[in-house]
This record gives structure tokens, C-alpha cells and sequence, in this order.
């Protein structure tokens, strides 16, 4: 058995913190998970994503860095190792560890390919759907997209799909399926390594379309489904929301409907619970579970109806966004297993791995390694969390212009992405920050209303008390906090100095 312990991420898109059983959510069914932290494992209630949209979410928590401090705030800039940047999986690659790769990318540029990062990048073969005993399906973004309907109706940029017709097989394999098939293979074949291994498995679920096959599409009572938060004033709100809100045509949508389409949205995420469990199975079946550390959680996550909306955004900081669960299993006997109240952020996953592996990384980041924490539950830990997102007026570059196109006009993102890239004054894609702590949350924004929520009286961040004299000891403390993160954080020195003066 390797020193090292085995790191498997176990990492899902767009699950919101909410969205599990043992947290006391009345509709969702999560066994595996609530299982787990039942008996060994560790979940942060209170775990904050550092953005609200894929790339740049993954590239802070591949590697501790705010989003600020390479200026990776949109979909189209990843991290470049051509350009200094490295990312956990690199250093795990370059430390000895065997790294698999199954699953999305939205991490490294493209055009570089993944050679750098990993040993082995999966792809399925016709073969391995026949090994598998199952058809490969399209993924659900793609397929017939009649389920949309015309577009001039309320279900055209609603992102529900429902159910999903898996023909009589057991599953409907489309990538997700085939990723954890193929992720039980790799552990079965490692069975007997020495080499310590890393398991990288970033999953398309949930993320809409809210979509999924039976028994999960059945599996959540809709009758438990929890209401939705609303707002009663949009005037004091960013004026993406509303532009959104007009976008994407639900206005008129009755509580039946949402309930059906959060129903579904639990039952995606059930689905994940699901094959989570046969990862946990594999494991134990090879001997590899006790060695090794299991890492639970997801990029960001969704408004799922809330506030009228669904999918997300890029520069507003509801915790249906940016809380997502962070569930930590360490190798056998490494931590006091339950539900953990202190304030984390996703940029802590890389200093916790860096710490499990007693690996130096090489370079300079804001991550604090969790492991206090999964040992005492009192442990100390963080104050507040950060996040952030938008641009700044003629910030092109930072408007995803490259998400538009002439055919994508009614694309499903489109009511968000033709918003972003518009440059209308005031603009309408506002940078911003935000400042939580255990009962507040302050966010700063460039251009427009800046945002005060008194998250103990109002969980649903639906009065902005900027203005309430009464709150302005907390707006002065919270703008206090945010000025001493970022005069902390504002770059990386590289740990190797330059020579000052010329060779000879």
C-alpha cells in the first residue's frame, strides 16, 4: 500500500449546498452521502464556492487562488501551464501519483490538450458500452431538442426536459454513465498498484437540462418539495436578474410546474448520490477505501426557480449558488465523522490534498488545509468566504463574446449570455464581490446598488438592506473585511526570484 494516500474527486456540476438528506433537506434522497457522514465522513455545512460559473470556480479550487489573482473570471481563460500556471492535478502528476482523468474539462486550455495534467484523459470505446451491457445516449444538452418547444413559448429557455426514456435498460448511459463505468474499471485494474493513484471524475450532474431517467425522475415526493424564495422588488437587485427573468419567459409559470421541474432537479441529483455509491463499492471491493481520501463536491450551484430564474449567473452570489455540499472522507481513522458548521471555501481543497500527500506545490496560494477540522469539530478555521464575478464597462475580453454566435441566438443560455456581452451604460453584467460571514452577506458592485442581507431574518437574500441605518455598524465591518482580503490576496509572488543582474 502506498505512503500517499489514493485522492479520488468526486466532483458533480451545479448541486446546490442544500440538495442533501443529511442537512435536512424534506425532499431530496441522498442515502450514500448521509451514510457516509454518518460513519466517517465529514460534511461543511457552510462550503463556498470562490465564482458561480464552471471554468473559473474550477480553476480556483484546482489550485487556491482567487479568482482575482490571475484574472480568471470567465468560461474561455483557463489555466495555462504555457503561462506559469499550474493546477492540483499537475502537481499530483508530477509528485508520482497516477492521475485519471474521466469527465468535462472547463480547467485547461483546449487548444493544449491534457497531457500535461494527466496519465490517462477517458474516452469510451464502442467496446466498452458492449462490456457494459448498455447504449450510449446523448448527454442532455443534446439529441432531439423538441422537448423545448416553439420559441415563443414559456418552456423554451426553461432548461426542463423531465424524464428521461432509458429503452428498457437499466440506466440511460450518456456521459455521466459512462464516466463511473469507466472510472470502476480503472479502480479494478489498479487493484494491486503500488503507485498512488488520483481518481478526477467531474461529472455533467445535475447542471440542467433538468432531466433524468426512472427510478430517479419518480423518486422525490413532490408533495416535499420546499417553496421557492421570491423577490417582491427587483429595483434594488443587479439588472442582470431582471433582464434574465424577462429572458427566459417563466413569469407566468404555475407552482405545479416548478415543483415538477425541482422534483426532477433532486432526482438528478439523487442519480449522482446513486453512482457515487458504486464508486464507494468499487473501492472497498480492491481494497483501496481505507487508503484513500474521498472529496465530495460541486462548482457552483442553481437557482433551481428560485427568484423566478433557473440555471445560475455569473455575478450574483445567492446561496443557492454559491453554496455547494463538500463532503471529505480522509484514509481510515483520520477524522471524527459529521456535519461541520465552520465557514469554508472550495479554495481549502487544494491545501487539504497538499497536506494529506505531504506534497510541497511549489507555488504561493490562500488555501487552508482542512485537516483540524475533519479531526476536531471545534477546530478554528475562516471568518468569512469570498466570491466573485462580472467585468468592468469595455471589458470585452470578460464578456464570453465567444458563447455567442449567429445560430445561438435562441440557444439555451441565451437569455444570460446576450445580456453579458452587451455594453450598454450602466452595464448590465456588473462586476462584483462578495463578503459572507455566519449571518451576513455584503456584496460589492461596480456600477450598480451594492447588496446587504441579514441572512439569520431573511435566508432567501430577498431585502437589500444597504440603505437601513440601523444595519450600518455590519455594512461598515463587512466592507472593513473585504478590503483586508484583498489587500491579502491581491497576487502571487513566484516562489523562485529572478537573477538581478546579466550572466556572463
Amino acid at each position: 500500500m502506498p505512503k500517499r494516500p489514493h485522492i479520488v474527486i468526486f466532483n458533480p456540476d451545479q448541486w446546490r449546498g442544500d440538495a442533501l438528506g443529511h442537512l435536512g433537506h424534506p425532499a431530496v434522497s441522498t442515502p450514500v452521502l448521509d451514510g457516509l457522514v454518518a460513519t466517517e465522513a465529514v460534511s461543511f455545512r457552510n462550503a463556498f464556492v470562490q465564482a458561480t460559473v464552471c471554468t473559473p470556480s474550477r480553476c480556483s479550487f484546482m489550485t487556491g487562488w482567487y479568482p482575482h489573482v490571475r484574472g480568471h473570471r470567465t468560461m474561455h481563460h483557463m489555466l495555462n501551464p504555457d503561462l506559469g500556471e499550474t493546477n492540483l492535478l499537475k502537481v499530483l502528476k508530477d509528485s508520482g501519483y497516477f492521475v485519471w482523468w474521466g469527465g468535462k474539462n472547463d480547467l485547461v486550455p483546449g487548444q493544449l490538450g491534457c497531457e500535461q495534467h494527466c496519465d490517462v484523459h477517458f474516452r469510451p470505446t464502442a467496446a466498452d458500452y458492449v462490456r457494459w451491457g448498455v447504449t450510449r445516449r446523448e448527454g442532455n444538452h443534446g439529441g432531439d431538442l423538441a422537448w423545448r418547444g416553439p420559441p415563443d413559448g414559456d418552456n423554451h429557455f426553461s432548461f426542463f426536459k423531465g424524464r428521461l426514456d432509458a429503452a428498457g435498460e437499466r440506466v440511460y448511459c450518456d456521459g455521466d454513465w459512462s464516466m463511473v463505468y469507466g472510472a470502476i474499471d480503472f479502480l479494478r485494474e489498479c487493484e494491486d498498484s503500488d503507485q498512488p493513484l488520483c481518481l478526477f471524475l467531474p461529472l455533467g450532474y445535475p447542471h440542467p437540462p433538468y432531466c433524468v431517467e426512472e427510478p430517479w425522475f419518480s423518486l422525490t415526493d413532490r408533495s416535499s418539495v420546499p417553496p421557492r424564495h421570491v423577490y417582491e422588488t427587483w429595483d434594488d437587485k443587479p439588472a442582470l436578474l431582471a433582464g434574465i427573468r424577462d429572458g427566459q419567459g417563466l413569469t407566468g409559470w404555475t407552482e405545479e410546474r416548478w415543483r415538477e421541474l425541482r422534483a426532477t432537479y433532486y432526482g438528478m441529483c439523487a442519480r449522482v448520490d446513486h453512482q457515487l455509491g458504486l464508486l464507494v463499492d468499487a473501492l472497498r471491493e480492491t481494497g483501496l477505501y481505507d487508503a484513500t481520501a474521498l472529496f465530495v463536491f460541486s462548482d457552483h450551484g442553481d437557482f433551481t426557480g428560485d427568484y423566478g430564474l433557473v440555471e445560475k449567473t455569473q455575478n450574483t452570489f445567492q446561496d443557492a449558488l454559491s453554496r455547494v455540499p463538500f463532503v471529505v472522507k480522509p484514509p481510515s481513522g483520520a477524522s471524527t465523522p459529521g456535519i461541520r458548521e465552520q465557514m469554508v471555501e472550495l479554495v481549502d481543497f487544494p491545501a487539504t490534498v497538499y497536506d494529506m500527500a505531504d506534497i510541497d506545490c511549489g507555488y504561493w496560494h490562500f488555501g487552508r488545509s482542512l485537516a483540524n477540522v475533519l479531526a476536531d469539530p471545534s477546530a478554528d478555521h475562516r471568518d468569512a468566504v469570498f466570491c466573485e464575478g462580472g467585468r468592468l464597462e469595455d471589458e470585452a475580453q470578460a464578456s464570453e463574446r465567444e458563447s455567442v454566435s449567429t445560430a445561438s441566438s435562441l440557444g439555451l443560455y441565451s437569455p444570460r449570455v446576450n445580456l453579458q456581452v452587451r455594453e450598454d451604460r450602466p452595464l448590465l453584467h456588473t462586476k462584483a464581490t462578495m463578503c459572507r460571514d455566519t449571518r451576513f452577506k455584503y456584496v460589492r458592485r461596480a456600477y450598480e446598488t451594492d447588496e446587504l442581507y441579514d441572512l439569520a431574518n431573511d435566508p432567501g437574500e430577498t431585502q437589500n438592506l444597504i440603505h437601513a441605518a440601523e444595519y450600518a455598524p455590519e455594512l461598515a465591518r463587512l466592507r472593513d473585511r473585504m478590503l483586508t482580503w484583498y489587500m491579502e490576496t491581491t497576487d502571487v509572488v513566484p516562489l523562485t526570484p529572478d537573477q538581478r543582474n546579466f550572466a556572463r
